[in-house]
This record gives structure tokens, sequence and C-alpha cells, in this order.
């Protein structure tokens, strides 16, 4: 059965990242949303249904932006429900409290229908298709991936060591606070002695070729992608993707694969996308001082989020230097390289360059070069579909997109 995921027009909101990335590429819990919705299935997903700007995404095994007729039969999926990894519902309608997630497609669907992402799932449903329920839960908003954090790691972390057959093989000599069934530690990573994992209030995943140093405290619900290096402080409630450095203290944020926090500097409540660089003592505030619910900037304007705690969302290859101060609610557009002498804006643009505001475009021939100098640090290329793929990101964001994201009114 193909399977297909779907960027709706809220998905498509969700900045800094539906710049540059298909909602479904986003992490949730300890999986990226695709994955998530793969694993539900047992079968890799066949295309996506994004923004025209993306149909040319590229990265690693993501599936290709759909341009020919979905056919018949198709299982297509909201990229917003993030499905519990259990079983696949039987039925042709998959409902998440109380909304239509998925659903097998009677005929064919021409993808142009849903170009603009504003055609409801439900709208598509078969009249005489059966219901099943699929546990799970709904993204609505972006800060809905750290508020949900917690939740959805200790969900996962269970599921992935159970599926994956992942015991406590790597742990070493590392101690362990609470109950030791709650750790899970593939064979081939490596713990380094004087480590601790505190699993009291959620589990703990390590993976393969990652690799904990000593002085580090983990605390759960956590996750460490394969091949990751977490190197000092404490680690908690937060999930780590793959081929990560992170140093200094990291508390109930996501860290996308290939990205370095590399030194001292708090980091808490956040998101960082692919590919970004923090510079040495870089820190985000994740916490008003008047104890109020955090202000955040959308395409729709600054909205109250209703959160007491949330930090800063920092879109793919964003790069701060050194000492830069995030406050809270900081959004930062992809590809923007910025080293303020003091506190940085509130709102960056994509591809702002400089220290201060106005500030200058990250001009995109030596954008694509230091890109391709970051990937090649892990041993990745970027081909020429990235290049393509960047090219038209880099055009939207500096003609139109990138103009959207304003200073907000104080």
């Amino acid at each position: 059965m193909p399977l297909y995921l779907y960027d709706d027009a809220r998905a498509r909101s969700f900045e800094p990242f539906a710049l540059t990335r298909p909602v479904s590429e986003l992490c949730a819990g300890a999986l990226i949303t695709r994955e998530r919705w793969a694993h539900l299935c047992g079968e890799a997903v066949t295309g996506s249904v994004v923004a025209d700007h993306l149909r040319d995404f590229s990265e690693f095994d993501a599936p290709p932006a759909v341009t020919g007729v979905i056919p018949a039969g198709a299982l297509l999926a909201n990229s917003r429900c993030i499905p519990a990894l259990g079983p696949a519902p039987s039925g042709d309608v998959w409902v998440c409290d109380g909304r239509v997630a998925a659903l097998r497609l009677a005929t064919a669907l021409d993808p142009a229908s849903c170009a603009g992402g504003h055609t409801a799932l439900d709208t598509l449903a078969p009249g005489n298709g059966s219901r099943a329920t699929l546990p799970g839960r709904w993204v609505d908003d972006i800060w809905g991936y750290i508020r949900d954090l917690p939740a959805q790691l200790t969900a996962d972390v269970a599921a992935l060591a159970a599926a994956a057959g992942i015991g406590r093989e790597g742990l070493g000599t590392a101690t362990v606070i609470g109950p030791r069934d709650r750790l899970y530690v593939e064979r081939d990573a490596v713990i380094e002695p004087y480590t601790v994992f505190d699993v009291t209030a959620g589990p703990i995943l390590v993976r393969r070729a990652a690799r904990v140093l000593a002085f580090t405290r983990v605390v759960g619900p956590c996750a460490i992608g394969e091949g990751s290096v977490v190197a000092g402080d404490r680690i908690a409630a937060s999930s780590i993707g793959e081929r990560c450095k992170v140093h200094g203290e990291l508390i109930m944020s996501i860290i996308m694969g290939c990205s370095n926090k590399s030194h001292d500097g708090f980091v808490g409540h956040s998101y960082l996308g692919r590919w970004v660089n923090l510079g040495a003592g870089t820190i985000t505030s994740n916490l008003k001082n008047t104890y109020g619910a955090v202000q955040l900037w959308t395409p729709e304007g600054t909205r109250n989020t209703g959160e007491t705690f949330l930090g800063s969302f920092l879109g793919d290859y964003a790069r701060t230097g050194i000492g830069t101060r995030l406050t809270t609610g900081t959004v930062m557009g992809a590809g923007a390289n910025i080293f303020p002498p003091g506190l940085a804006p509130k709102v960056i643009p994509a591809f702002a360059w400089g220290a201060e505001e106005p500030f200058a475009t990250f001009a995109l021939p030596k954008f694509l070069e230091v890109a391709e100098r970051q990937m090649a640090r892990r041993t990745v290329a970027l081909t020429d579909a990235g290049r393509r793929y960047l090219t038209a990101v880099h055009r939207r964001a500096t003609t139109s997109a990138g103009s959207q994201m304003k200073k907000p009114a104080r």
C-alpha cells in the first residue's frame, strides 16, 4: 500500500522551518514524523504533497515531492498528526482525537487539487469507508513540538527500544538513578565512566555509535541519536538527532540532525533545525522576568503561545556568533548568520547576515559555499539537487517570505 504525507495549509505556516522543509521532515519526540508513519505502516513513504517551493527538497532518504497522480488505494496522511508507535489500525479512514488523520483513497488524486494545502482530508474520505481510531496527537502550532516533548519521548523511547530489541549492552560502568529497565543503550554506543543516567522521570535511549562523555548527567525522558556526541553538563527531557555535538546545559529541546552546540551555554525549551551551529556561549532565555506567557512571531502575526516556558526556534542552517544572547520566544530564520554584540533581535529574517539591524543578506554563493564546507565535516556532499533546493528557498526568502519576518511592535 503506497504511503503519502500531506502538508496542509496550517503545516505550511510552521516557520522558521516551513521555508526549508516539509513538516513531515520535522522531528516530533524521538523520530522525524515521516519515520513515525513509516514505522506505523511498515513501509517507506512514497512521496509528499508539499508547498510548491519545496518541490526540489532533497535530504538524505526523504521522499520526493509528488508530481504525478496519487493512485487509488494509497494511504494519504496529514503531516501534523503524530501517530503513536503501535500497530497500524484497520479501516479506510483513520481518526486521531476526533479528526481525520489518514485515509485510503477511493479514487486517484491529482496533487494539484491540494496545491494550496486547503483541502481537508475528511472531504476526501469515502462515504461508506470504515473508520478506525489512531492513537496519537496533533500539532496545531509550532510550539506544540516543545510543549508535548516529554510525553512524546516517554511514549517513543520504550516503543523504539522494544521494536529494535535494545537493552543495556553498551552501558558500561555508568551510574543509573531510578529503575534500570527504563534505560536503553545500543550495543556499539560508547558510555564513558562517571556518566549519570537519571531515569526517575522518564526513559532514556542512546542509539548506536553515539558517545556520552564522562561527567555528563542525562535526565529522562531523553533520546540521543545515532553517532551524536554529548559532552558534559545536564541534558534533560530532550531529543537529539543523528550526528550532533552537544555540550552545555540542554533542557526540553529538540535538536535535529547534524547540528552543533559544542560549547557552554544554556539552551532550553527550544527547537534547532538541521545544520544549525551555535557559537560558544550562545544562551537562550526560556522564561520571562514577568513569568507571563511567551509571545512568538508567526506568519499570521505575533501570537500569545500560552506557554510560560519557551525558548528559541532556529531554522535550518542558522548560525550564531560567540556570546549570542537570544531572548524568550526568539524566531531565527533559516540560513541566518548573526554575531550581535548584545541581545539579538527577537525576530531574525531568513538569510540575515551581520551584527545588528538592519541586517544584510547572506549572499547565495557565499551561503552555498559555507553550507558545503559544513556538510563536508559530517562527510555529507552538497548535491546538485541540494543546490537547486537551497537556491529556491533562498530566492523565496529574500524576495517575499523573508520580508514577512518583521520586528514586532513593542
